[in-house]
């Protein structure tokens, strides 16, 4: 029945906007341009991000995108580097993780484990 997550979808104010920030700020590619939303490829993953707009206002669930990197350590400096809104690195003895956020103030996370 269910075979795949086909992508992760979170509401932004201005998608052109914040298609560019996640482009420059990330390194995500855009890959599709919908009217109203856009898909963005983000590394070797299958999984893309679409960014759709809408209101961001509302917090009507919690659900975030994690994203996983092999250098936890580098991706938090490159971000807070980059003067970008990130929480404490956290590292609980099986996984490395620290939240930041985007233009809208979703919450975006990052983890490492082995």
């Amino acid at each position: 029945m269910i075979e795949r997550i086909d992508t992760i979808c979170i509401k932004v104010n201005d998608v052109e906007e914040s298609s560019t920030w996640y482009q420059e700020f990330l390194g995500f590619k855009e890959t599709f341009r919908g009217e109203g939303y856009r898909v963005l490829s983000i590394g070797n993953s299958g999984v893309p991000l679409t960014i759709e707009e809408g209101d961001t206002a509302s917090q009507e669930n919690s659900t975030y995108p994690i994203f996983f990197t092999k250098d936890i350590k580098q991706t938090y400096k490159k971000l807070e580097e980059l003067g970008l809104n990130v929480s404490e690195l956290q590292i609980d003895g099986v996984n490395s993780f620290f939240d930041f956020y985007d233009l809208d103030n979703n919450r975006l996370q990052v983890c490492f484990w082995e």
